[in-house]
């Protein structure tokens, strides 16, 4: 069961970070004037998908192992819901990330300032992702 247990301990740290970037990064660096929010943010993507995506990774890897060792299904739906983060990232997230990337520090202004808040409403879907795997994964371990 060490397996379900680290499943959960990787989705509790994935949400977690997830939601500390919605309710508290992203709400601060918006005081920020527009070209020091946009530096901000593109700082704060580099490392976030460094913590975020390994975890990620990690917690669908070790939620396939306990479900393929327990038979429950609730370890199963906890690592798609870990993986769907990855697709999500991929198809949704990325073209916004890659506009922002691509935008030059000078040039920030109201469609950059734009483009983080509309990123923040897309990341919360990570976030929730998260919370839901944690969820599954906790009625996997207690019941």
């Amino acid at each position: 069961m060490l397996t379900g247990q680290l499943a959960l301990l990787m989705s509790s740290l994935f949400a977690s970070a997830a939601f500390y970037i919605n309710f508290a990064e992203q709400p601060a660096r918006m005081g920020l004037d527009d070209g020091a929010l946009l530096a901000e943010w593109k700082m704060a993507y580099k490392r976030g998908f460094v913590i975020q995506a390994p975890l990620a990774v990690l917690g669908f890897v070790l939620g396939i192992i306990a479900w393929y060792g327990t038979g429950r299904p609730l370890f199963l739906a906890g690592a798609l819901l870990m993986v769907a983060n990855w697709p999500w990232t991929l198809v949704v997230m990325m073209p916004v990330n890659k506009r922002l990337m691509a935008s030059p520090l000078e040039a920030a202004g109201a469609d950059s300032r734009a483009l983080i808040s509309k990123w923040n409403h897309l990341h919360a879907v990570r976030t929730v992702l998260g919370a839901l795997a944690v969820l599954a994964f906790f009625l996997a371990l207690v019941r």
